[in-house]
This record gives C-alpha cells, sequence and structure tokens, in this order.
C-alpha cells in the first residue's frame, strides 16, 4: 500500500524526488518529458548534428581510440543519443560505444547500438553529454524569515508551504559561498549542493574526454532574489505541485557545479578545466549561426534555398536570446583540451 504522504510536512528535495522519479512518479511516464516540455534536442536535428560534431572533435583530441564513448546522461527517451548516431560520420559511428542512462526502462525501438543503463558507466573515454539533466536533480528551498534568518521551506503534496527549521550544516555553508542572502522577509533560494555532488560524480566517471551540462541557469552575479522553482504540464508552465502530475524545476547554480566538477577532474589525476558559455556561444563555435542564406540561392536553386532557410529558422531558435539561446553550458575538459575553444 503506497504511503499517504498528502497532509504530511516535508522539504522540497523529499517531496520532489518522490513526485518526479518515485512510484507513479512523472519521469516513468510512458510519454516522457517531451509529452510535457520541448528541449533544444526536441526543437531542431540541427542540436544532435552539433553535438555529433562536438564528438568528432573529442575523438580528434583523443587520437581517435579504437573506442569512442558517447553518454547521453538524462536520455529522456533516447532522443538525442538516436539523433547523434544518425549525424555522426560512418568511420566515427563504426567506433562509438553508445549510451543512454536514464531512469525509465529502455523506449521500444531503440536502436540496438545503444546500451541503456540506470546509471553511468565508469571510466569514459569520449564526451558525457547531460541536457536539461541538473535542473531535476531536487534540492532544497531556503527562504528568509522576519527576522532574517535563512529556513527551509517545507511543503506538502498539493503545494502548500510553510517555513521549517533554519538553514544549517552544509547547506548552509553553501548559502553562504554561492547564494549569500539579504536579511529580507521573502528572498528565496535554492540549495544547489545535491546538483554539485551529482556532477562531481558524474565528471569522476570521465577517464579523458569531455563532460558537458546544458541547462537553465544563473550565475552569483545574476542570481534570482526569489528563486526560480516552477513546474511543467502538457507544455505550460504551472505551480510547482509535488504529487506527480507535473515536473517540478529549477535553474542550475553552474558556477558552483563547475567547481566541483573540477575538483572532481582533479582528484582523478586528470588536468582540470571548466568553462562556462551560452548555448548561443557554443552552437556557433560549432557552426550553427542562424544566418539567413543568400538570396541568390533562390533563384538559382530554389528547393535548397527553401531548405537552407528552414534550418536557419531552427537555428535561430537555439541561439535566440531570451530564448534557448540563454541556456548556460558547463564543459569540463578531463585530459584533453577543450574542444569548444578550437
Amino acid at each position: 500500500m503506497t504511503e499517504d504522504t498528502t497532509g504530511r510536512w516535508r522539504g522540497w528535495r523529499e517531496a520532489a524526488e518522490d513526485a518526479l522519479y518515485g512510484p507513479g512518479g512523472f519521469y516513468l511516464r510512458p510519454e516522457g518529458p517531451a509529452g510535457h516540455f520541448r528541449t533544444s534536442v526536441h526543437a531542431s536535428a540541427l542540436f544532435a548534428g552539433a553535438v555529433a560534431k562536438l564528438l568528432c572533435r573529442v575523438d580528434e583530441a583523443l587520437d581517435r581510440p579504437a573506442a569512442l564513448d558517447f553518454v547521453d546522461l538524462g536520455a529522456g527517451r533516447g532522443e538525442l543519443v538516436t539523433g547523434v548516431l544518425a549525424a555522426l560520420p560512418a568511420e566515427v559511428a563504426a567506433r562509438v560505444r553508445a549510451y543512454g542512462v536514464e531512469i525509465a526502462d529502455r523506449p521500444e525501438g531503440l536502436d540496438r547500438r545503444i546500451e541503456w543503463l540506470g546509471e553511468l558507466p565508469k571510466g569514459i573515454t569520449g564526451l558525457l553529454f547531460a541536457n536539461e539533466w541538473l535542473d531535476n536533480v531536487p534540492v532544497e528551498v531556503a527562504e528568509v524569515d522576519p527576522a532574517g534568518v535563512p529556513r527551509l521551506v517545507l511543503v506538502r503534496d498539493d503545494g502548500t508551504e510553510r517555513l521549517g527549521e533554519p538553514v544549517a550544516g552544509a547547506e548552509a555553508a553553501w548559502l553562504a559561498r554561492w547564494w549569500p542572502q539579504a536579511p529580507e522577509e521573502g528572498l528565496r533560494a535554492e540549495i544547489g549542493l545535491p546538483r554539485d555532488t551529482a556532477w562531481a560524480s558524474a565528471v569522476a566517471c570521465v577517464d579523458r574526454g569531455l563532460a558537458i551540462a546544458v541547462d537553465y541557469a544563473h550565475t552569483a552575479d545574476t542570481r534570482p532574489p526569489f528563486g526560480t522553482l516552477t513546474g511543467f504540464r502538457e507544455g505550460r508552465e504551472t505551480a510547482p505541485v509535488p504529487d506527480g502530475s507535473c515536473d517540478i524545476t529549477a535553474h542550475v547554480a553552474l558556477d558552483a557545479c563547475a567547481q566541483a566538477g573540477a575538483t572532481a577532474a582533479d582528484t582523478s589525476g586528470a588536468l582540470p578545466g571548466a568553462g562556462l558559455l551560452t548555448q548561443r556561444a557554443a552552437l556557433r563555435a560549432l557552426g550553427i549561426t542562424g544566418a539567413r542564406p543568400p538570396l541568390t540561392l533562390a533563384s538559382t536553386d530554389p528547393a535548397a534555398y527553401v531548405r537552407a532557410l528552414a534550418g536557419a529558422g531552427e537555428a535561430a531558435e537555439l541561439t535566440a536570446t531570451g530564448g534557448l539561446g540563454d541556456f548556460g553550458w558547463l564543459v569540463q575538459s578531463v585530459g584533453i583540451p577543450d574542444p569548444l575553444s578550437n
């Protein structure tokens, strides 16, 4: 019998964990994430093509190993890893070991070349790519009380909130370092410590290569004063209610994750190097600009012009200011130069 938690007060981390990944949780539904929100992967095949191009650069930096790993972390229903395999040159694809890492069961009809795992493989040589994964690592929420003290926010399954105990220990230290709050009632923050730990663990699985996290993000100079916790259901933003009916997400403090990942890479004996950039800058470095094709092409090859124009529109969406182009890319090199700086 499933425990009735509707009237129980608990922290947002536990409540979201159950709502997203527990029995009957949001991310275990048959329709998958694509049934509720649109990521860059779903917006255009150009995104998978760009990741494939990046994998080829990693391959070159690794001197073309006999086996080249591509790991899609938080793989949804395998859309990205499938697209990357399709976009790779045949010579590279023949050497790729492709993995989809996801809590949900293996999708029906998935390419047999893709190994489907519930946790990350060890000893990765290649590219680990986590697209909109960290934002769904549940975190605690803090709010400043009338006395100016940050307290944990407690929630019931119907979304009702109240304040709990003062933030203490490692969580208080994280807030002080990464998201210090003024003593002003009502200010909120998401305590990103579990995401730092998750990213450090992911980076530690890479022996040589590149680890990338792409997500809604903010850094120390752009922290939102009232946090970013929200929900998504059927393509619409909604109130975050931890009952399994909607996605529950919050933007990621990628600068904190970057430090945690660099420390993990250094511990492994590799050469750490973490960088932060926007998706717009990352995709432009991979040849996706959104530039319109020349009008002369319309007269010489109308069909090619129409195709190029459609591609330019998709590229513009992936790199748009105020949209997908503002996503943060955390790029963590492990033992190789950063291929995006080439």
